[in-house]
């Protein structure tokens, strides 16, 4: 069941945190996947795909540990 308008009275959790509980996991699934796409590349001896994928990963980490960190303050009461 999905509904645009809940506040956090299902789930317990409300939008804002788990908007960003849910952008710090895409993140780092992106990551994750990205590694698989990087090795392909360079399997079939591509550097500017692998290159172009090395740089797409290293954005999605720097945005999980953003996510994380602005996470980590919202949960502490900041």
């Amino acid at each position: 069941m999905t509904s645009s308008t809940e506040t956090g009275g299902v789930t317990g959790t409300p939008d804002k945190d788990y908007n960003l509980i849910w952008y710090v996991e895409a993140c780092l699934n992106n990551t994750l996947r990205l590694e698989t796409y990087i090795q392909d590349a360079e399997r079939n001896k591509d550097t500017q795909v692998a290159d172009l994928f090395r740089k797409a990963q290293a954005d999605s980490r720097k945005g999980a540990e953003l996510g994380k960190g602005l996470l980590r303050a919202r949960l502490d009461g900041g």
